[in-house]
């Protein structure tokens, strides 16, 4: 419990335009990045804690489970100011 609540916590202070990587979530939480992908998978708060915003430890767009898929993650990422190249993204930080 207290991984997902930290993990949820850490998602809603990332700036607009910036993402994270489950990775660097993961070491911050100090768990596995498959863990985060669990806790992203039954975030119900999409609009306060953004779990489009966490990506590959590439860049690139994996594991969105929301309505429309990873078509979706890409259209909320580029409406948040978020440039992508070949399905990844640009720059991470």
């Amino acid at each position: 419990m207290y991984c997902m609540n930290k993990a949820l916590l850490l998602l809603k202070k990332i700036p607009e335009g910036k993402v994270v990587s489950y990775s660097e979530l993961a070491k911050k939480c100090k768990t596995s990045p498959r863990a985060i992908g669990r806790i992203m998978k039954y975030n119900k708060d999409l609009v306060t804690c953004p779990c489009y915003k966490v990506v590959g430890y590439d860049g690139k767009l994996v594991g969105y489970t929301g309505n429309g898929g990873l078509k979706t993650k890409r259209k909320l990422l580029e409406k948040d100011g978020i440039n992508l190249v070949n399905g990844k993204v640009e720059k991470k930080y």
